[in-house]
């Protein structure tokens, strides 16, 4: 029997995906329009985040290749044959499947597309995320080629949301806020970090689940940390039981179709030290400074200097421990991020209408001092033309934060 390198399947008819036809057509026709100002007449993706933001369809690797080739008159995800016709039901645009009979079928996928008269002489790629192996086999596939890294150029598109795309993530911050309200009523000494997480995941799964009944659903999560596993912001749930006095960090990450929200506040058990009172007071002076001073015009690295600056007047700038926020969108805790809008030191990208940002500012008092824990606090912010709109709603500070049961 003679088995295909690769073949087209359309099992069963295309769905509903999360963004209209025409909000996906004018994010390739941007794509397009980058790649002719720079005589770049292929594109290949390969990351996650583009190819979801580029076609619909949220890849699942597992160690395989995935990608999707663009050209100023096609646009084809290469998919791997154990997902079937998923990939094709879940985008707008067409879909190649390479086989596993053979080594490196799927570059014979993406050979395939290509118009063979028509030679490329210039690749888009994303240099971010495609390894080495991978630009080596398109190297020998592409032998007159040059490859350009087009991933910055595409950073900048997926920085500028639509109104799509912000209707999207006001529905996941106002998610994140259920998850959090689940989980304040479990919160007692005695409980579980991970028995509070279950609570805040599941309630945010089922309201996603009814406000998109034709999405998929997965990917979202929570971290709740107490005690000293509050030091990292990332750090997994655990088992530990929660103690009277115990800090606590609350984390909800609904996740809509790729797109990341986040709500993240500080919290006590029952009662909080003066020590640890003054520290958090202090990181809430600077949460509420950076939600005034987020607006449109100012640059990134504005900002940063005078929260830090507050900080340091406040005695705490040396707890600080990461950036004070971050660009919102199809991006995850495995995938994406769009570094050029970041509240950090060496970024002076200037925040501009339909941009979408965090103000977390987060200190870490090490174990054996006074008021020892993670103290942070997270809003989610969207720029428009003259004003900025807080998307988040859940209560923050000493005054509605140490629950007490």
């Amino acid at each position: 029997m003679e088995r295909p390198d690769f073949f087209t399947l359309r099992n069963g008819e295309k769905v509903k995906l999360p963004f209209s036809l025409k909000e996906y057509k004018d994010r390739v026709h941007k794509l397009r329009k980058a790649m002719s100002e720079n005589d770049i007449e292929i594109t290949i993706l390969t990351s996650m985040h583009n190819i979801a933001y580029y076609t619909g369809f949220i890849y699942c690797s597992f160690g395989r290749p995935y990608g999707c080739v663009v050209t100023q008159n096609k646009i084809v995800t290469i998919s791997a044959n154990i997902d079937a016709s998923q990939p094709w039901r879940r985008s707008h645009c067409d879909n190649i499947i390479y086989t596993d009979w053979k080594r490196d079928n799927f570059f014979k996928a993406i050979n395939s597309i290509i118009d063979k008269k028509d030679k490329p002489k210039l690749i888009g790629i994303e240099n971010d995320h495609i390894t080495l192996e991978i630009k080596d086999k398109l190297n020998s596939i592409f032998e007159n080629a040059t490859f350009k890294n087009i991933s910055k150029k595409l950073m900048k598109h997926r920085m500028i949301k639509s109104d799509e795309e912000i209707e999207i993530i006001k529905n996941g911050a106002r998610i994140a806020d259920l998850g959090a309200e689940e989980m304040v009523k479990l919160i007692r000494p005695g409980q579980t970090e991970l028995e509070i997480a279950i609570a805040g995941r599941d309630q945010m799964e089922r309201e996603i689940a009814k406000s998109y009944p034709g999405a998929e659903y997965m990917d979202t999560w929570v971290w709740f940390q107490s005690g000293i596993n509050t030091d990292g912001a990332h750090n997994p749930k655990t088992n530990r039981a929660l103690k009277n006095g115990d800090i606590l960090s609350l984390n909800t990450f609904p996740m809509i179709s790729g797109y990341y929200t986040a709500l993240e506040r500080t919290l006590f058990v029952n009662e909080v030290d003066d020590a640890s009172l003054r520290a958090w007071e202090a990181n809430v002076k600077v949460h509420k400074r950076g939600l005034e001073l987020i607006k449109p015009g100012i640059k990134c690295s504005q900002i940063c200097e005078e929260l830090n600056d507050l900080f340091a007047s406040l005695g705490y700038l040396q707890y600080r421990t990461f950036g004070y926020g971050h660009s919102f969108g199809m991006l995850s805790h495995f995938y994406g991020r769009e570094a050029g809008l970041e509240l950090r030191e060496d970024i002076d990208t200037v925040l501009e209408e339909n941009m979408v940002i965090s103000m977390e500012p987060m200190i870490m008092i090490p174990e054996g001092k006074p008021g020892a824990g993670g103290y942070r606090e997270h809003d989610i912010l969207v720029i428009k033309n003259d004003s900025v709109e807080n998307i988040t709603k859940f209560p923050f500070g000493p005054e509605h934060n140490v629950i007490k049961n």
